[in-house]
């Protein structure tokens, strides 16, 4: 079967990443983690999303290099994690990433969170950016007041402000900010990793059977519809070919007004503005 073209969407600087990216996250394993990076750039994949925190930069990088495709092809995201969110450890945290990943450039790097000195690590990679070493910059878990107080005190406004989004959790106070400021939304846990009952939820399970898909395709083809760009993951080569396919599927407003009413208005995980999170975010190291 011929790989589905992704459809792509343009950042505020004219650059290019497609629309449906595969995510690494909780893919620790070196062997496992190229192996699913290798099926997804198979797949039809071809921008892939892994960060500092993850520990897998190495590994990715390897199935980058196996893969052969002309690196013009492939959009790589990484992530500064909050121990290097200062002005010089926003430096030394992307080089090193390129390192592992065996680039010389990265397609869009992020603050991960809205956590530690984000101003001056934001500084660096403005520098970064305007040398050609990063081709577009952003942030990651920016509350809609947070990313405001950035765009506004930044010579060069974020690109990309990669947030959770799913059926649950549909950010419906965050994404107008974001289009007011130029921001392109980038969802993470589109299936809120299965929680409250996502894959049995009876309107999803409809509209999935009225367009003889699957409720992942159905989640998936909710937030392309809602203009975003999303990160999905698998190590399962037919889940992969799968979620790719979502974005054949066509949803009407009845099917998006159903699944609107689904939105709680919270995380399914945990705020960012919980002060224990922000204190466990600094606890957390990464090894080198």
């Amino acid at each position: 079967m011929t790989p589905l073209q992704i459809p792509s969407a343009t950042l505020s600087n004219g650059v290019t990443m497609p629309r449906l990216v595969f995510g690494t996250y909780q893919i620790k394993d070196p062997k496992i983690c190229q192996k699913a990076v290798e099926d997804a750039l198979e797949a039809g994949y071809r921008a892939i999303d892994t960060a500092q925190s993850y520990g897998n930069e190495a590994a990715v990088g390897a199935a980058l290099k196996a893969c052969g495709l002309p690196r013009s092809e492939l959009f790589i995201t990484t992530k500064l994690w909050v121990e290097d969110a200062s002005e010089a450890g926003a430096r030394r945290a992307a080089l090193r990433s390129m390192e592992l990943l065996g680039l010389d450039y990265l397609d869009l790097y992020l603050i991960h969170q809205p956590v530690g000195d984000v101003f001056g690590a934001w500084r660096t990679m403005e520098a970064l950016y305007r040398d050609g070493l990063l081709r577009a910059v952003g942030v990651s878990n920016f509350s809609p007041d947070r990313l405001m107080d950035i765009a506004l005190s930044s010579t060069i406004r974020p690109q990309v402000n990669q947030i959770e989004i799913n059926p649950f959790c549909q950010q419906k106070d965050a994404l107008p900010v974001m289009a007011s400021l130029g921001i392109l939304p980038e969802a993470w846990a589109p299936f809120a990793e299965g929680r409250n009952g996502l894959f049995s939820n009876a309107v999803l399970a409809g509209i999935a059977a009225k367009h003889n898909a699957s409720i992942a395709q159905i989640v998936l083809a909710m937030i392309l519809k809602m203009g975003t760009v999303v990160v999905s993951k698998s190590v399962n080569p037919e889940r992969m070919r799968e979620n790719i396919r979502a974005a054949e599927v066509r949803l009407d407003q009845t099917d998006m007004t159903a699944m609107a009413a689904l939105d709680t208005g919270r995380s399914q995980f945990f705020s960012h503005r919980a002060p224990e999170i922000i204190k466990w975010f600094h606890s957390r190291h990464i090894e080198h």
